[in-house]
This record gives C-alpha cells, structure tokens and sequence, in this order.
C-alpha cells in the first residue's frame, strides 16, 4: 500500500497546546476509525506554520476525503518512492 506525505499549512501549528494536539489528534483517529482499515496515520510532524503527517492509503482521494471529512488542510500531498536514512550510505 502506498506511503504519503501531507503537508498542512496551519498558522501558528508549532504554538499549539498538548491539549488542543490530543484534541485534533483524536477528531482523525475518530474519522480513521470509520474510513476503515485501508488508511492508516503513521505519525506527523509540528513546524512554525505546517504539520507533515505521514499515511498509509490506497490512493490520494482517501487521503483527501479523510482532510475533508475532519476539515483538516491537505495543502499538498506527495507519495513517498523510497526512504533513505544514514543505513542507506552502509549498503
């Protein structure tokens, strides 16, 4: 199943309380539960202005009817080809 970067532009992300983080976290893991198996959320990453969460999903309409569906930006998605990390120099 392919892997996807989603990049959501959210001013001000990086200045978000852990409370109001659980709050968005548990709205998508809500709508995940009822979308079903075929998407998964890995983990996300909070910048200054953006988050990058990382999914598992058939195809990029799930991805967008997930960002729909929990009135979450979706600014860009990209699927991932490959992932390097400094293992890959040890080949």
């Amino acid at each position: 199943m392919p892997r996807y970067v989603i990049e959501r532009e959210i001013p001000g992300a990086g200045n978000l309380t852990v409370d109001q983080l659980a709050q968005i976290s548990a709205k998508s893991c809500s709508i995940l539960d009822k979308m079903g198996p075929q998407i998964q959320w890995i983990e996300s990453y909070v910048t200054g202005d953006k988050i990058y969460c990382i999914y598992i999903a058939p195809d990029e309409k799930a991805i967008r009817e997930h960002a729909e569906k929990g009135g979450f930006p979706a600014n860009r998605i990209a699927e991932i080809k490959n992932i390097i990390s400094p293992f890959t120099a040890k080949k």
